[in-house]
C-alpha cells in the first residue's frame, strides 16, 4: 500500500560511518552516535474507511510539525530552530528534525486528513477513497 521514500538508511555510507565514534565498545556493532535525519520511527493501521499514521515526534510541539502532501506524497517534517545538543553518547530520537515520505498511490482523499500530537506521537489520519474502500470483487474464471 505505501512505500517509504526515505534516502538513508542503516546501509547509507553516512550511516555507516556514525559507527566509530566515542560510544561504548560493546555498542559499536549497533548504535551510531547521531540519529540519520530519516530515521524516525512510525506505524500505519488500517480500518475500512481509514489509514492511520503513528508517528514517534516526542519533543516536538504541533507547531514544529509540517504535514503536506504534494504530487500523491504524504510529507511530514519536524523542525526546531536555535537547539543546543547535549553531549550525547547515544542520540536516537530526535532533537532537532525529522522528515518521513510516504506515496498515497492514489489511495487517500487528500482533502480530508487530519493530524493532531498526543503524547509525543504525531497521529495522521488518512482517509480511503471510495474506490480504496471497495471490498474484493471476484472475477469469474471462463
Amino acid at each position: 500500500m505505501f512505500h517509504h521514500c526515505n534516502s538513508a538508511g542503516y546501509n547509507h555510507p553516512a550511516f555507516r560511518k556514525q559507527f566509530y565514534g566515542s560510544i561504548p565498545k560493546f555498542m559499536e556493532a549497533r548504535f551510531g552516535k547521531v540519529r540519520p535525519k530519516y530515521n524516525v520511527p512510525l506505524n500505519v493501521t488500517e480500518s475500512e474507511k481509514d489509514f492511520t499514521v503513528s508517528l514517534y515526534a516526542t519533543g516536538f510541539s504541533r507547531e514544529e510539525i509540517k504535514v503536506t502532501v504534494v504530487d500523491d506524497v504524504l510529507h511530514i517534517s519536524g523542525s526546531k530552530e536555535n537547539i543546543e545538543p547535549a553531549p550525547f553518547v547515544i542520540q536516537e530520537f530526535p532533537i532537532k528534525n525529522f522528515e518521513r515520505r510516504l506515496l498515497l498511490n492514489g489511495l487517500i482523499d487528500t482533502e480530508q486528513i487530519s493530524a493532531k500530537v498526543e503524547n509525543g506521537i504525531l497521529l495522521i489520519t488518512l482517509p480511503k477513497t471510495p474506490a480504496a474502500q471497495k471490498e474484493e470483487t471476484q472475477i469469474e474464471v471462463q
